[in-house]
């Protein structure tokens, strides 16, 4: 089975083309920047993971009119290798991700913000109930075990 999800921004605009002949088909090829999930050591900062993309058809349409650069989208597709002779001779290999669907991971509003979704504190209104004294925070991230209930722990 060849089958990829993906979600992340596009570097930069699509670039769109028309197949030549009679039935004409859209072509549009992106760049989705992947964050990677864990880091390496040494590595400081975010990385990412740069993975060209191409849609045809009505989601190359799609992709023409509604996708820009630093959109987050989220693509289904799958994977596809090639490869072509470039103008020195020297034989280059491709893979791309062949875009069998793809939508949007983010509403317009939050997109425009530059991507990054505001939370605001909640209101003293909403604010959560005191915990009772057995499940409060020590502070160091674990809880409170009230003295006497040793003997009630499953281990030692």
């Amino acid at each position: 089975m060849n089958k990829v999800i993906l979600m992340g921004r596009l570097t930069r605009d699509p670039e769109v083309r028309y197949s030549a002949g009679d039935n004409s088909m859209a072509i549009a090829r992106y760049t989705l920047a992947v964050d990677r999930r864990f880091r390496r050591d040494g590595d400081s900062g975010s990385s990412a993971d740069f993975i060209g993309c191409v849609a045809f058809g009505r989601s190359a349409e799609f992709a023409e009119k509604y996708l820009r650069q630093g959109t987050k989208i989220v693509i289904t597709g799958r994977i596809q290798t090639g490869s072509y002779t470039n103008r020195d001779g020297q034989k280059v290999y491709t893979t791309d991700v062949v875009v069998e669907d793809q939508e949007f991971a983010e509403s317009k509003s939050a997109s425009s913000e530059g991507g990054s979704m505001m939370r605001q504190a909640p209101s003293p209104s909403h604010a959560a109930p005191m915990p009772s004294p057995a499940s409060a925070s020590s502070g160091d991230g674990f809880m409170n075990i009230p003295d006497g209930i040793d003997e009630e722990l499953p281990f030692n």
